[in-house]
Formats: C-alpha cells, sequence, structure tokens
C-alpha cells in the first residue's frame, strides 16, 4: 500500500557517534597551513595535506545536567543527544553576518581539539572562508581571536564559492589560475553571484539577495502549517530541510506547471507522501458476557432515567396546576371585592406582582404552557379509558363546602384541560385524514404520468436548493466589506442606531428599548446579522429531504449523488487532490503530508522572492544586473562557464531553469554553458587546500608582526579574498 500511494517514511533520528581526535604528530613542528571552511551549517577543517575535510554542525549549547548539576558544551551533533540541550543552541552566524564570536570560539577550540592540536599556541598559518561584503568589524574581531587567543603565525581570508570555482577549474598541470566564469553560489541565508575574469573574483560587479537554503526550509514549514494547521505531529526545521532536500525541485516553466497542475491526476501524480510517526489508540477487546452486561446496564440506565424525567414532568406540570389555581382564586377575589379594598389590601405586591396586567399576563403563560403538555399528551395517543366526571362543575357554589369549593375549582381545571386534549385530538385526525387523502392524490398522480410527476419534484428540488445557495452566498457576500450586501447590512445598522421610537431624552435617562416589539424588527436583526438562524432555512431543508426521498423511492434517474447532502459534501475536486481528506478515525491518514505545488513553490522563491513576502531580486534578475555591465566580449567569456556551488544548487532541475532563463538575455550565437560543482559541500574546502600549497599563499595572509603593527583591520589584495586594497582602512 505505501509503494501504491507513494509514501515516504521520515528517517528516523540516529544518535551521533563519539569522534576520535587524530594524531598530530606528522605535522608537529611543521607549519602545514590549516584550512577552515567555516559554514553557517556546517563547520569543515582539517590540514591542506589531508585527503579530506572532517566536518561537524556548526553549532554550540552550553546547558546544565541534571544529574550532576554540572554545566557542559556540547557542539555539533552532540547537541542531538541531549534533548534539553537543544533550546540552548547558538551559531556564529546570524543570517550572513559573523556576530557570535563566543561560539566560533568554542567552534574552533572543538576543530583544533579533533585535529589533536596539543601546543601551547597554534604553529600553522590558516587559511579562513567569509562569506561575500562581509563587514569590516567582523573580520577585524576574527582575527583578533585568532591572533591574541591562538597565536597564528599568519590568517588569510577567502570566499568560500571562489574557492569551490578554482577547485573546478584548476589546470593541470597547474599554471597560473587564470579561468573565466560566473560563479552562482547558493548558501544558506544568501544568494551570490560573482564574476570571474582572468582568475580574479570582480568583487566590485558581485551581487546577493537575501534569500538562501534557510530561508527556503521557514518558507516550506509555514506553508505545511498552512496547509495542515492541526497536524497531529510538531514538524520541526530539520525535518522540513530533509524534505526540501529529498522532494523540492526546480520548474524549467513555472506558470506552466501551474496550469498543468490544475488538473487532479496531474496534481495527484506530482505529490509526494510523508508518513510522519503515530500511535493507534488501543482498544480493550471485551467478551460477549461482558458486552451483553454493559447493554443490559444502559438500558437499566436509560429505564431509570425515563422514570425520573417522566415523574419530574409530573411534578412540574401538578405544581404549575396550582400555581394557576393559585393565581384564578386571586383574580376572582380581585374581581369579587371594589377596587379601593384591593388597592388598600395590597394583595398582589404581597403574591410578588407588580400590577394586574403582571397578574393577567402570568396567568396567561401558564394557561399556554399547560396548553402545550396537554396537546403533547394528545399526540402521543395517550388514549383515556372514558370520558372523565365532573359531577361537582353543575352544582351551585351555595350548596357546596370550602373544601368542595376547592375541588370544584380544580375539576373545572381539569375539564379544561381534557376539553383542550379533546380539540387537539380532533385538529390532529383532521391533518391525519387530509395528509392522507394529499397522498392518494398523488399517488395516483405518479401512477399516471411518472415523469411528469418526477420532473416537477425536481423542479422544487431545484428551487429549494437554489435558495440556498443564495442565502449562502449573501451570507458570504456579508464578510466582504466592500460588497452590496455589507454597504447595505451598515445602512440597517446606522438606520437602528438612529431608530427615534425611543424619544431622545428617554433614551438617556435610561428608558426602555422597543426593539423587539414589532415582529419585522426581527426581520431585520436577521438582514445584520448573518450568524443569526433563519426558521426558513430550516424549514427549506426539511421539505429538501422528504422531496429527495420521494424521488429515490420512486424515480430510477435519481439518484444518492443528485441529493443536495451529496453535492454539498463533493469538495472540489482539485482541492481533494491538493489535500486529501481522510476520516477522523484513520489515525494513520492524519499524520500524513501530502507535498505537490510546494515542492515547486519553495524553489521558485529564488527567482522570485517576493512571493514569499521577500522584498528583493530574484536570481535571474541580478545575473541579467551583473552580465549588464560587461562587453559582449567578456559576456561570452562569463556564460561560457557559469559554474553553481552550494548544497541547494544539487536540487533537481535546476541547471534547466537557469539556461532556460539565461538564453533569452544572451545574443543567440552566444555559447552558454552551465556547470555544476562535483561536490558543493566539499569542493571549497579542497580548494582552499590545494592553494594553500602553492607559493602564493604566503603573500595573501597577514602575519602575525602585520597584525600587532596594524591591527585587525589589516588586510591583503587577492584574487579569492572580499577587499581590493593593500592599505589599511579606518
Amino acid at each position: 500500500m505505501a509503494e501504491q500511494l507513494n509514501i515516504t517514511r521520515l528517517p528516523p533520528l540516529t544518535v551521533p557517534s563519539l569522534s576520535v581526535a587524530a594524531s598530530y604528530d606528522q605535522h608537529r613542528g611543521k607549519g602545514t597551513p590549516l584550512i577552515i571552511d567555516n559554514g553557517s551549517t556546517h563547520l569543515r577543517f582539517g590540514f591542506c595535506t589531508s585527503n579530506g575535510p572532517r566536518s561537524q554542525s556548526n553549532a554550540v549549547a552550553k546547558y546544565k545536567e541534571r544529574r550532576t548539576n554540572k554545566p557542559l558544551l556540547l557542539f555539533g551533533d552532540g547537541i542531538e543527544a541531549e534533548g534539553g540541550a537543544k533550546s540552548q543552541v547558538k551559531t556564529p552566524w546570524e543570517g550572513d553576518v559573523l556576530l557570535n564570536f563566543d561560539a566560533l570560539e568554542n567552534a574552533l577550540d572543538y576543530a583544533f581539539i579533533q585535529l589533536g592540536i596539543d601546543t601551547p599556541s597554534i604553529e600553522h598559518p590558516v587559511l579562513m572562508t567569509e562569506r561575500l561584503c562581509s563587514p569590516l568589524h567582523s573580520r577585524s574581531l576574527t582575527s583578533e581571536l585568532m591572533f591574541e587567543q591562538y597565536c597564528v603565525p599568519s590568517l588569510a581570508f577567502c570566499v568560500d564559492s571562489v574557492m569551490s570555482f578554482y577547485y573546478n577549474n584548476l589546470p593541470s598541470p597547474p599554471v597560473p589560475f587564470s579561468s573565466d566564469g560566473l560563479v552562482v553560489s547558493f548558501n544558506t541565508a544568501s544568494t551570490s553571484v560573482i564574476p570571474v575574469l582572468n582568475g580574479k573574483g570582480l568583487m566590485s560587479h558581485a551581487k546577493r539577495i537575501p534569500w538562501g537554503a534557510s530561508q527556503a526550509t521557514d518558507y516550506l514549514l509555514k506553508l505545511i502549517q498552512l496547509k495542515y494547521p492541526t497536524f497531529p505531529t510538531r514538524v520541526t526545521t530539520m525535518q522540513t530541510n530533509w524534505m526540501l532536500q529529498n522532494f523540492c525541485e526546480f520548474s524549467i516553466d513555472y506558470p506552466g506547471l501551474l496550469r498543468r497542475l490544475k488538473d487532479p491526476l496531474s496534481m495527484r501524480a506530482s505529490e509526494r507522501i510523508l508518513q510522519f510517526p503515530f500511535t493507534l489508540p488501543t482498544i480493550e477487546e471485551k467478551t460477549e458476557e461482558e458486552l451483553a452486561r454493559i447493554a443490559e446496564r444502559k438500558r437499566e440506565q436509560g429505564r431509570k432515567l425515563q422514570e425520573i424525567a417522566a415523574k419530574a414532568r409530573q411534578e412540574k406540570l401538578a405544581q404549575k396546576e396550582n400555581d394557576l389555581q393559585h393565581m384564578l382564586s386571586l383574580r376572582e377575589r380581585r374581581d369579587e371585592e371594589s377596587k379601593k379594598e384591593w388597592a388598600v389590601r395590597n394583595t398582589l405586591q404581597e403574591e410578588g406582582f407588580d400590577d394586574d396586567a403582571e397578574l393577567d399576563s402570568a396567568i396567561k403563560k401558564l394557561e399556554n404552557d399547560l396548553k402545550k403538555v396537554r396537546k403533547k399528551d394528545a399526540d402521543g395517543d395517550e388514549l383515556e379509558d372514558e370520558p372523565p366526571s365532573f359531577p361537582l362543575l353543575d352544582v351551585p357554589d351555595a350548596d357546596l363546602e370550602e373544601d368542595q369549593l376547592k375541588e370544584k375549582r380544580k375539576q373545572r381545571l381539569m375539564k379544561a384541560g381534557y376539553e383542550a386534549r379533546e380539540r387537539a385530538k380532533r385538529e390532529k385526525e383532521r391533518e391525519r385524514e387530509e395528509r392522507e387523502a394529499e397522498e392518494r392524490r398523488e399517488v395516483e398522480e405518479r401512477e399516471r404520468d411518472l415523469a411528469g410527476w418526477a420532473s416537477k419534484l425536481k423542479k422544487e428540488q431545484e428551487a429549494i436548493m437554489n435558495k440556498i445557495k443564495e442565502r449562502n452566498r449573501r451570507r458570504a457576500a456579508l464578510n466582504d466589506r466592500k460588497s452590496a450586501a455589507a454597504q447595505a447590512r451598515m445602512k440597517s445598522i446606522a438606520n437602528l442606531a438612529a431608530d427615534d421610537r425611543v424619544p431622545k431624552k428617554r433614551r438617556k435617562g435610561g428608558g426602555e428599548d422597543l426593539f423587539g416589539a414589532d415582529d419585522a424588527d426581527w426581520a431585520i436583526y436577521r438582514k445584520i446579522n448573518n450568524a443569526a438562524p433563519s426558521s426558513d432555512e430550516e424549514e427549506d431543508m426539511v421539505t429538501l429531504q422528504a422531496v429527495e426521498q420521494k424521488l429515490l423511492q420512486h424515480d430510477p434517474s435519481f439518484t444518492h449523488e443528485h441529493t443536495h447532502a451529496s453535492l454539498s459534501a463533493q469538495r472540489s475536486a482539485l482541492l481533494t487532490a491538493f489535500r486529501p481528506q481522510y476520516d477522523d478515525g484513520d489515525v494513520e491518514g492524519k499524520s500524513r503530508i501530502h507535498l505537490n505545488i510546494e515542492r515547486w513553490r519553495v524553489c521558485e522563491a529564488w527567482f522570485s522572492p517576493n512571493m514569499a513576502g521577500v522584498d528583493s531580486a530574484g536570481l535571474g534578475e541580478i545575473m541579467q544586473n551583473v552580465l549588464s555591465r560587461f562587453s559582449d566580449q567578456e559576456k561570452g567569456r562569463l556564460v561560457k562557464n557559469v559554474f553553481v556551488t552550494g548544497g541547494p544548487s544539487q536540487l533537481p532541475e535546476l541547471v534547466p531553469r537557469m539556461q532556460a532563463m539565461l538564453r533569452p538575455i544572451l545574443p543567440p550565437e552566444m555559447p552558454l554553458e552551465i556547470v555544476r560543482a562535483a561536490d558543493p559541500m566539499s569542493d571549497a574546502w579542497k580548494g582552499m587546500a590545494d592553494f594553500a600549497k602553492t607559493d602564493e599563499f604566503t603573500k595573501v595572509g597577514v602575519t602575525k608582526e602585520e597584525y600587532e603593527e596594524w591591527g585587525g583591520e589589516r588586510i591583503k589584495r587577492w584574487w579569492g579574498g572580499n577587499w581590493n586594497s593593500s592599505i589599511p582602512l579606518e
């Protein structure tokens, strides 16, 4: 099933292995140049005579171990071994600028320990990388650290991408480096374009955009979070970077790709499914006896609840009848006594009523409540064995005692209730007869002309569905403040605010608000409140379900796919392909991430950073800007060797995309060749190692004596560095 759906499981976290320090004996006292590629994500270091660099994650964490309560200093992959240390991670780099020199010192300490250097000072000249256009104070502080802390004999800086170009274009046999080319470096926090003519990097013509692998990773993570806002598992930056490296790619024609992916089948074919770890819920299996016992217990509980509810209803009904009888007696006393005596006694206030109108309102409310309860009893067809008798109603009050008078009043209430139930039964019987007659007429019509009957019901269904659609469309339009519906709503609100039914003076004094006294007020309320429920909507749904049920039962051409529930439940096929839906109980499916358009959208941000919210020119625009500074002859030398390096340069389809981008801005006869670095991750270090073996290396570094005389801002001009002056900058 996993192969059928093209599902990929996330790789498990590997426990970092403990690296062993190398032997220093073969380099002791020889002054072998030391090569340090200080990258944003990885630190690569080693002697220039080594076969390859040692590599470690360029991150440090100061962490206090809980069991021993001792402070620990973790570097590189060792941070992954301690969960509590991950929140304390620091790197030497802030974006594309070297700022955290404490972390840099820790990184250099680790490198020198792993190389086995056990001398009080570093007795080796150092060649170290720096970013394109690095600030002068970063170089100055790095020089101070290297000369003051480690006492290196000399220090030289170079741009990593230029040294990678040097390694991949080094002639054989070795001669002075004089290659031409356009270096495009994809770094962690930026992407730079550096022209190289006659073996010299023209840094004054170089350009850089603030978009790199870290921004692409963050952008992909935001897209995933937007697509899956309730994803059950936390998606980490490390996992997102793994997705970027393994599933994202460049598109030669991004607008054409979007047009192609409008087809749901094409989008399904292009997706990659990531299966995150999940835990299935444990379900305890019960025996048949236990299930039967549980069912019997539930039935018993249901019976008890029904009995309790019935008893509560009877008690509530009896209480209401008693209250009604008491209120009726009050009204009878009021009618029998004169107004003056009634006012003097203040009986209503003692009973909790303000005036006669409130008493009449309470009596009317209780009568309505009792009427509803009796009608409900009548709907339940609770037939009485024989009509009840009320013998005291025919006896004059003068012939009755006090207890008999109370019983007579009670019988009068009971007779009124009985008569109300009888009327409700007769009304229900009449409605049943009318319904049966309507059903007979409908059956006759259906048997006489099935097609016409079905057509009439389908038109009725369509009309109701159109009403529901129009209601939903209006509700959606109210969310747009510029729509006509929203403006009409605001006009209604303004009219209500200016309502003068309550005088202004009385309104200021806390006068009664009369909104709601008129039934039209509630129509206005539903009009201005898009969340207010509508009784028409509920009636439409009931009618629609009844119509569809008849069509499903008698019309063979009408299926469940034609019902309103099925049509409304069917989401857009494209939206379903973009993010498939899983059932609530499917824990495995809920833990999947479907990558489709995101695979190309993230990479397209290198050429259009504004689509990710970065106000910057794209890679194609800055390459065109760089090439425009050169003559056609020099431009031809540059584009004949367009060299791409850096980790993101390994993403698929980058070279064809750059060819499709550069070819239209070049003359047709001008040759274009784009070359990818053999090993984008290590070629910069290898190029530095090869350069350190030449005699030219001794001329580009600043010695300790020059540092002590001129300070950390002392620089030397050379083809692989940032600076173009051999005098100190002030």
